[in-house]
């Protein structure tokens, strides 16, 4: 027994033992065990079995069987191949037992392994199952075929049973590895389903990464508890900003964090993490990261995300440093304001000069009166447009009793020359008079500014059509033109400081991008809103409402539009 477990650890030694190689050998290794065991027994009481041809010719075939169990490389031969192992160990089985009388039926036992080794190994089953038997019938036969003494029918048909229960095990065998394999298939195939799912998955979880690494946002994501479940490369570049310099693993309500004024701390309650978990919603939330030269502006939104039932479950927290926009905002205000008091100067004189000629109308055509009449309000205009670029968040009103018609007539007169070079039509639809209690300087900069927005954005020809009417006491006054229109995208940032459509820049259509932002602050002093709706390659309409304003509490009905 020994020297079997000796030439196992020498087969593995010299011949390395893998995959088809290894399951043949662990196969044939039980009954080598067993065979050697029996020969242990023969040799202590049954010697004179070593006297019989076949008994040294079994042990010679099992010595070469397990030789070759170990040596031969079975992965590179035909599929099957290694079925002659269990095959000729029916041999070895048999002249065991022919040369070994004294204990037949044990030995006779030793069949079983050989038809385990070919009903478990899925090919040729029925061939596996008739040889099976047929070799426990040859097994149990052959010793009553050739005894001395003859043989009779029932001493033949004594030892059937064994065959019948080799069959019987050959037959379970059969069906319990086809069903262990049709299970190992199935777990195979979910293996790699599994595998694929994971792969992909890694693959998703390397893209994300990659994606949120990329993008020039922060992104924070936390679960309902508060606890960090992501944060990007942006985010933690960013908020190293924030960090003291006294801690070397600050807490959240530890960093330096400020206002929008960049100089008060904000308290923990207020932050935007803190904000997120407590279920806020929110956008555009301006915050400081850090102090002196290496502060950095940021704007803050946050999501919150929801469970399958609708709860909180965590949320998202981007950032977006905004500190080189402001300071090229705060640069451009400075710039304008540079600008403006400028232009300051060069007005006053040309206002001074038409003023002292329009003091002598006597020595003007009645023609050229008029047009140094327009010429002179629109400088006057024009200098309180340079105003409003240095003060565009206040306005100061002057009311009066104004004619709203009469407004609209000034300046649908005023823009009648770009009009015409622009090719568009100008109609009015008031009825006059139509008094009211305004500032009649600032409605008539909304009116200019709006209409001239109107045929600007009407290069390729077209209608401008201003409309006013009461409503109750309120003024209703709509400017609709027939041109390029915009996206909903640029009708959002409409009456943003400063703001140009993209059409407009690319058409190289004159303007500054202050006309809509100030006409809404001057519409909101008076205490009216002011809407707009366009669409592109169609037109554009804006309304805009001053409540309470009409000198008469009795409204008009709406006129029917007049070219």
């Amino acid at each position: 027994m020994s020297r079997t477990g000796t030439t196992g650890r020498l087969g593995h030694q010299m011949f390395p033992l893998h995959g088809l190689r290894k399951r043949v050998f662990l196969t044939q290794l039980p009954l080598t065990l067993l065979m050697v065991v029996a020969v242990g027994i023969a040799v202590v009481f049954y010697p004179t079995s070593f006297q019989q041809p076949a008994f040294i010719g079994s042990l010679v075939l099992h010595s070469l069987l397990f030789f070759a169990a170990v040596a031969v490389p079975w992965d590179r031969l035909p599929r099957g191949a290694f079925l002659v192992i269990p095959y000729l160990n029916f041999v070895a089985i048999g002249l065991f037992r022919g040369g070994n009388q004294q204990f037949l039926t044990a030995v006779g036992l030793l069949i079983f392994f050989p038809v385990f080794s070919l009903a478990s190994s899925g090919i040729a089953k029925r061939t596996a199952i008739v040889v099976s038997v047929a070799a426990a019938l040859l097994i149990v036969w052959l010793p009553v075929f050739f005894s001395s003494d003859g043989f009779t029918l029932e001493q033949l048909a004594k030892p059937l049973l064994f065959p019948l229960v080799v069959l019987a095990f050959a037959i379970t065998v059969s069906a319990v590895t086809n069903t262990f394999n049709l299970q190992r298939k199935a777990l195979e195939t979910k293996d790699l389903q599994l595998r694929a799912a994971l792969n992909a998955s890694q693959q998703r979880e390397r893209l994300l990464e990659t994606v949120l690494d990329t993008v020039a946002v922060g992104l924070v994501v936390v679960d309902s508890s508060g606890h960090d479940m992501l944060m990007n490369a942006t985010q933690k570049a960013l908020r190293a900003h924030a960090l003291p310099h006294h801690l070397t693993d600050p807490m959240e309500r530890d960093l330096l964090v400020f206002a929008g004024d960049a100089s008060t701390l904000l308290d923990a309650e207020d932050r935007p993490v803190r904000r997120a978990i407590k279920g806020e919603e929110f956008t555009n939330y301006q915050i400081w990261f850090g102090s002196g030269d290496t502060a950095r502006a940021v704007s803050t939104a946050a999501r919150p995300m929801l469970d399958a039932n609708g709860g909180f479950d965590g949320a998202v927290i981007a950032f977006h440093d905004v500190t080189e926009m402001m300071a090229a905002l705060e640069a451009k205000n400075d710039f304008v304001a540079n600008v403006s008091h400028e232009f300051r100067t060069p007005l006053t004189s040309i206002q001074g000069y038409l003023e002292m000629v329009l003091e002598e109308p006597h020595e003007l055509s009645a023609k050229t009166h008029k047009y140094l009449g327009i010429a002179a309000r629109n400088v006057d205009r024009l200098r309180s447009l340079v105003t409003d670029l240095l003060t565009t968040d206040s306005v100061t009103l002057q009311v009066s009793r104004t004619d709203v018609a009469q407004l609209i007539s000034e300046s649908l007169g005023s823009a009648a020359p770009a009009a015409e070079a622009n090719a568009v039509t100008l109609r009015s639809s008031v009825r006059a008079p139509l008094q009211a209690f305004v500032d009649p300087r600032r409605v008539g900069q909304v009116l200019d500014n709006l209409v001239s927005n109107a045929v600007k954005y009407s290069p390729d020809g077209g209608t401008v059509t201003v409309s006013a009417w009461a409503n109750g006491t309120d003024l209703w006054c709509e400017i609709g033109d027939t041109g390029m229109g915009m996206s909903s995208q640029e009708q959002a940032e409409a009456f943003t400081k400063f703001f140009r459509a993209r059409t407009a820049v690319q058409r190289a259509i004159p303007g500054i991008g202050l006309g809509l932002m100030i006409s809404k602050t001057i519409v909101a002093s008076h205490g009216g809103t002011i809407t707009l709706s366009s669409e592109r390659g169609v037109g554009t309409t804006i309304s805009f409402i001053l409540p309470g304003c009409l000198a008469s509490l009795h409204g008009a009905p709406r006129p029917s539009e007049a070219p």
